[in-house]
């Protein structure tokens, strides 16, 4: 079946988007919680109450002893005290109504005697024998009316709520039902969700693992993302396989979805491409409300009903006055991961908590201060994915890659800062409110660490992870002059440096003297590594020097301004009188060395210069040509603080030292060594 190509119908604001999809689910009868069912209350967590819950007993359903001890008459022990102790004899708990001064032994949870109305502890007693014989017991304190006495009902009376509807059943809760005679307890129904991933050019993870796909080949994993946080929503996932870019497949798989599911989720093809058919699907099936929504990323979104579900006009619901077959909603959600895991946050989760009687999610906020500048679409509500951390008084939030096909954003990411429609960006240094993905608690004990990028520093924060004590270490990668320039305006704690000075071939001190004036600094080495070209696998080029970069036949990728490694490609070559205009490629910029490393296996260029434990990371080659100590510059103002102190002692750690020195190109010889730079 051939489909015109695709366009966006319309690309409408965020709140109209959510507004068309409500507005369709209220005339379809779906706009309220979903149907109530009975579960065990061992099966009840994290489920939500359809109705409010009576007790069916009170609890404690009698007059019980808070204490070992003594049941009496709270006014037979009028008088007792120290110089003036009264006797009391034991009596046996089913005497009915003793006569004189009587006691009986109970324990913490027993029954009062009918004629008891207080407990004396046992250790405010002495046993004694009564002039007549009998055993007894000596008070030396009056006791009160129900002193020690958890009376009947204490918990909870028959009759009294318990819990009310639209409540989401916690540890605590499931005792107390318990405890007021329920063994089941009616909770909304889990919405299922169907996740169909589409594309040709998918392949399933386990099918990747056993055979490494090919270039063009991509490993399905959105369906995975986006299962979990159905799950961690409330819901029931349901993961379909993989459905080719075929029309008719996909048609076929959201009628089969949609008979048996309360949503759908068509994973990619909701954009514009000759392949994205998912825009059509809705067409031919129901009715398509929305077809791109103005936010960043996630902008292609899809948003329909689906009504015709295949299904033969004898099983249809043809009943009088109802419509011939239920809508089922569909959202087309974009392949870009990012894209994908926002989309569920925006549009997935608020439906679903309404079908469990409870509001949208409200993450914890607060309020940080941008490390750089933000450009942002003018159009569009952009959410951006970024770090927090804490340094000094002041709470920074360091942007993170903003690709919508950059997962690794999100894993990294502490929060999102939200930029409303019609606003160009934000300048650094401007206030603004992170939704947190962690604690606040966490966020006040995060390391932040901006500067050079090195591989070290990740080992350096799965180390701190693993001191159990949630240090965290955060990490942004803008090169060594960009780390000493946030140094300067009090956006980290420490930055990694490797800045050659030119005229006295010192490394770092004399850029950090010039970029952090009048204040105290220790330079702290962690490591001395070498570096060098990158090469494919066998080298075919030959490199073997410096002057390398200046072959015509060679294309290399560089590093961006202010990095270190730029800045030493930028010596060398000077050195040798080669102008950065005979330098195949030294316009092309990378942030990382594994970027540049990605860069030469893909193929893209034929060297970059880097360090050897990247190469090695992506089976590459390696030709050394310098070796350079790697430091973190830490202002005084945080050298000693408790929050730094874990990280330094991990530099003396015979488990770390021996982790790096196993990684190629490292030297720890002066790993942990400080030198001081005065205020000047």
């Amino acid at each position: 079946m051939s489909v015109k190509r695709n366009i966006y119908l319309e690309d409408i604001p965020l709140d109209e988007a959510q507004e068309a999809l409500a507005t369709a689910l209220r005339q379809a009868g779906l706009w309220q919680p979903l149907p109530a069912e009975m579960v065990p209350l061992a099966q009840a967590l994290g489920r939500v109450t359809a109705v409010p819950i009576w007790a069916k007993l009170s609890s404690p359903h009698y007059h019980a002893s808070a204490m070992d001890g003594y049941a009496v008459r709270a006014q037979d022990t009028a008088g007792a005290t120290e110089t003036s102790p009264q006797q009391f004899v034991l009596v046996d708990a089913t005497e009915t109504e003793p006569r004189e001064r009587a006691a009986s032994a109970v324990n913490t949870g027993h029954p009062l005697p009918a004629w008891a109305n207080a407990v004396v502890m046992i250790e405010h007693t002495q046993p004694i024998t009564l002039p007549d014989g009998r055993t007894g017991i000596e008070l030396r304190a009056a006791l009160t009316p129900w002193q020690h006495v958890r009376p009947m009902g204490e918990d909870m009376v028959a009759t009294e709520l318990v819990l009310p509807a639209n409540h989401r059943l916690r540890p605590v809760d499931l005792g107390a039902l318990a405890g007021a005679g329920h063994a089941q307890v009616a909770v909304y129904r889990r919405p299922t969700v169907a996740i169909i991933p589409t594309g040709s050019e998918l392949v399933a993870v386990e099918t990747a693992v056993a055979h490494p796909p090919r270039p063009g080949q991509i490993i399905e994993y959105n369906s995975l993302v986006l299962a979990a946080q159905v799950t961690q929503w409330g819901g029931v996932p349901t993961r379909w396989s993989i459905v080719p870019d075929e029309i008719k497949a996909i048609k076929t798989a959201v009628q089969e979805a949609a008979r048996t599911h309360d949503l759908i989720l068509l994973n990619a093809g909701s954009s514009a491409g000759s392949e994205d058919y998912a825009a059509h699907v809705v067409q031919q099936l129901g009715r398509l409300l929305v077809h791109g929504v103005a936010v960043r990323p996630g902008h292609p979104v899809i948003i329909g009903m689906i009504s015709d579900l295949g299904l033969p006009i004898s099983e249809k619901n043809s009943a009088p006055g109802q419509n011939p077959q239920p809508e089922i909603p569909i959202i087309g959600v974009p392949g870009y991961p990012v894209s994908a895991a926002l989309t569920g946050e925006i549009f997935v989760e608020p439906l679903l908590a309404r079908w469990q009687g409870q509001p949208p999610y409200e993450p914890p906020t607060l309020t940080a201060r941008l490390t750089r500048k933000l450009n942002s679409p003018t159009g569009d509500d952009d959410f951006v994915r970024v770090t927090v951390g804490q340094v000094g008084e002041q709470v920074m939030a360091t942007p993170l890659s903003r690709g919508a096909g950059v997962i690794t954003s999100l894993v990294r990411a502490d929060g999102i800062v939200r930029i409303p429609r019609f606003s160009e960006g934000l300048d650094a240094g401007t206030a603004v409110t992170v939704h947190l993905y962690r604690t606040p608690a966490s966020i006040a004990r995060t390391l932040v660490a901006i500067g050079s990028h090195d591989l070290t520093l990740d080992l350096l924060a799965q180390f701190l992870a693993e001191l159990g004590t949630g240090l965290r270490l955060t990490s942004a990668n803008v090169g060594s002059l960009g780390g000493l320039v946030a140094l300067r305006r009090g956006e980290a704690h420490l930055g990694g440096c490797h800045l050659l000075d030119p005229d006295t071939g010192e490394y770092n001190r004399s850029y950090a003297q010039r970029y952090l004036p009048g204040q105290a600094v220790a330079l702290v080495t962690l490591v001395g590594r070498e570096q060098g070209w990158i090469v494919p696998a066998g080298n075919p080029k030959k490199l073997q020097d410096w002057q390398d970069a200046a072959r015509p036949d060679v294309q290399i990728v560089n590093r961006q301004r202010g990095a270190g490694t730029r800045v030493l490609l930028d010596y060398e070559l000077a050195q040798r009188g080669i102008a950065p205009a005979q330098v195949r490629g030294y316009e092309r910029e990378e942030y990382t060395h594994l970027a540049v490393a990605a860069a030469v296996a893909s193929g893209i260029a034929d060297a970059g210069l880097g360090i050897c434990v990247a190469a090695r990371a992506l089976g590459l080659d390696f030709v050394p040509l310098a070796h350079e100590p790697y430091q973190l510059v830490i202002p005084h103002a945080h050298f000693g603080s408790p929050l730094l102190q874990p990280l330094l002692a991990l530099l003396q750690d015979g488990r770390f030292r021996q982790a790096v020195a196993q990684m190629p190109g490292y030297d720890i010889s002066h790993m942990g060594e400080v030198n001081e730079i005065t205020a000047s």
